[in-house]
């Protein structure tokens, strides 16, 4: 059965505006109701088990965790340490906005979270020291991608429910590549600054003290991450758990420091319900448009038509990687995962490629998309930060294009980057 109108019906129903949950609900149902017998009460049935997940239970435990290191002084600590570390370096500020990200990227797994979250002190930071605000906002969005690389993460939550993937591989086959990541952005600020494209004054080198002082401060919200990584390696606890424990964390640590409160926390509760409650709803929304697809043989339909151009997984991959590009610039991040995992899934694994791999690769075009215009979500959350034109954020983030498709190459056509290290601790 043709499901195209139902694809058409989708992007149109987005295209004039009418959120994503209610725009692939409407398809499936349309669907349901004029191309198959199915009774429409099938929709209902589907959204409500396609939920039914103990993983998913580490989103809110993960996004409450990333709200709650926001408010609870963490950030402060963590930006005050990178800037110890590495506020001498050629980029300044710049160079600390990144690997701030990288230490944060370990706490929160939610990219909007880092931008909005750590984000805000950075770009505070890098207007007070003389950076232009849409290049300090520019940074601050790229460096945000590699919040969700490094476990923990809520799209790799969702990516391992979709793949019926192991969680912890997941996240330990993000940890070098985040890194990998991390290092070419802050390569690229040095060029940019070496070549006079970027102004950026340099802060002082700490004094041992300073360092020492500052370590110290950050050294609690440090643990955090270091927890999760040896419950990941070590296996004691799954990633929901790991969530749960996070959370108790973060909620002591911001207790402990005064910025904390119940006001604080019953926002950041607040905060967590809007979050996970739309992201679970456009979950189960995709759950019966996936079916469609799936019902329609879809994935074969597709696998026939790439492999009759191409046998060869690496183009096929590249076309994949083009595809989800494209489509990043126009729909949420979420949406399309939803839509991409049961489309393009089978025809990997029929290449032989690892799902694992197949994941980050997958992840990472949508966190580009994020960045992209005209409804990269990053971009709206520092602009609303920096307080600056649209349009000067995308210049400015343009020459961070560069190491992020470097990235994606690595990650697509070197698959041991990914796999080396769940495959060295199993």
């Amino acid at each position: 059965m043709n499901v195209l109108p139902m694809f058409l019906l989708m992007f149109g129903l987005i295209a004039i505006e009418l959120p994503v949950a209610f725009a692939l609900v409407a398809a499936a149902l349309a669907w349901l109701q004029f191309a198959s017998p199915v009774p429409m009460s099938l929709v209902v049935q589907r959204m409500t088990s396609g939920i039914d997940s103990f993983p998913l239970l580490a989103i809110p435990l993960f996004v409450l965790a990333g709200n709650l290191m926001n408010v609870g002084g963490i950030a402060a600590r963590i930006f005050d340490f990178a800037v110890a570390l590495v506020g001498h370096l050629r980029g300044g500020l710049a160079q600390v906005n990144i690997f701030a990200s990288l230490i944060f990227a370990g706490m929160s797994g939610v990219a909007q979270a880092d931008a909005a979250g750590l984000g805000t002190v950075e770009i505070k930071a890098m207007k007070k020291e003389g950076f232009d605000a849409a290049f300090a906002a520019a940074c601050s969005a790229a460096s945000a991608i590699v919040g969700p690389i490094i476990p923990p993460s809520v799209i790799m939550v969702v990516y391992g429910v979709l793949a019926q993937v192991s969680i912890s591989d997941l996240f330990l086959a993000g940890l070098v590549p985040g890194f990998v990541i991390g290092g070419l952005l802050m390569l690229t600020v040095w060029f940019l600054v070496a070549t006079g494209r970027v102004h950026a004054p340099v802060q002082p080198r700490a004094a041992g003290h300073a360092l020492r002082r500052s370590f110290v401060r950050a050294v609690p919200p440090l643990m955090a991450p270091v927890i999760l990584v040896v419950g990941l390696l070590s296996g004691v606890a799954t990633p929901t758990e790991l969530g749960a424990i996070t959370v108790v964390y973060a909620a002591a640590l911001g207790f402990f420091y005064g910025e904390l409160n119940l006001k604080r926390l019953y926002a950041c509760l607040g905060e967590t319900f809007v979050t996970t409650g739309v992201l679970v709803f456009i979950m189960a929304a995709a759950v019966p448009f996936g079916w469609a697809i799936a019902v329609n043989n879809v994935p074969a339909q597709l696998a026939s038509w790439l492999l009759e151009i191409t046998a060869n997984k690496w183009l096929i991959l590249a076309m994949i990687n083009v595809l989800l590009l494209v489509i990043g610039c126009f729909m949420e991040t979420t949406a399309i995962l939803l839509i991409a995992v049961p489309t393009f899934l089978p025809l990997v694994m029929q290449l032989g490629i690892d799902p694992v791999h197949f994941g980050l690769v997958i992840i990472l075009n949508l966190l580009i998309g994020a960045t992209t215009p005209p409804f990269g979500v990053l971009l709206f959350i520092v602009q609303d930060i920096a307080k600056v034109s649209f349009g000067a954020i995308v210049r400015a983030i343009l020459p961070f294009y560069v190491p992020l498709a470097v990235a994606l190459l690595m990650i697509t056509y070197w698959p041991d980057l990914s796999l080396w290290l769940p495959r060295v601790l199993k």
